[in-house]
């Protein structure tokens, strides 16, 4: 697949990237700073240096793609941001401006209790803990599905819980329209093969996809 990575410096970013190359895709990596990507990835991607939040600055790394990743993230902590909201509308006006295509957004479950959710988790962890401790975080999440939901374009939000590093267990488990049963966690490179995986399937447009260890 010829894909754009938005993120790819973060976390999960990097290991998407680094999947993605490793499966023979060929890569777009649209970053603020290459130096945040490791040197053997600068050189076996196309890196573009360039603002998400300038839609026609991206144009050109979104068009003709067969999917758009976007993993941006926030690093505020618990501080008001809008980064991933902000960085969903510039990449949803340049695809639209391009002729629309697969978009898919890394959000979290965490704002997200509901069904897959058990009671404790559902009535209790979500709602009076990590919405209070998270509040802004999970707002910026909330507005940029929203975004992308309201794009015309063939999207799919994945919602992982808490992500871990390492080399992760090499499985996922995944549930349409809900949240995985139990899904406490997720390594980013279990995360990364799982976008790679929604991104090449038709079933998932249209959904919100949970993905969990």
């Amino acid at each position: 697949m010829r894909l754009t990575i938005f993120g790819a410096t973060g976390g999960t970013g990097i290991r998407l990237v680094r999947r993605a190359l490793g499966a023979g895709h060929e890569v777009t990596a649209v970053v603020r700073d290459p130096a945040g990507l490791p040197a053997e990835l600068r050189a076996a991607a196309n890196v573009v240096q360039a603002d998400v939040m300038d839609s026609g600055a991206i144009e050109g790394t979104v068009k003709e793609r067969d999917a758009v990743i976007t993993a941006i993230g926030t690093r505020e902590g618990r501080e008001p941001t809008s980064v991933c909201a902000d960085g969903a509308r510039g990449i949803v006006g340049a695809m639209n401006a391009t002729g629309g295509g697969r978009l898919l957004l890394v959000s979290g479950s965490g704002f997200h209790a509901g069904p897959g959710d058990d009671p404790l988790t559902r009535f209790v962890v979500k709602p009076l803990v990590l919405r209070r401790l998270l509040k802004h975080a999970f707002a910026d999440m909330r507005d940029a599905e929203d975004v992308v939901r309201a794009s015309g374009l063939d999207w799919t939000i994945v919602r992982p819980p808490r992500l871990t590093d390492g080399h992760g267990a090499g499985r996922y488990r995944k549930a349409v329209d809900r949240n995985v049963l139990g899904g406490f966690s997720i390594a980013r490179a279990d995360l990364a093969a799982a976008l790679l995986d929604l991104a090449d399937d038709p079933a998932a447009i249209g959904h919100v996809v949970g993905v969990a260890r």
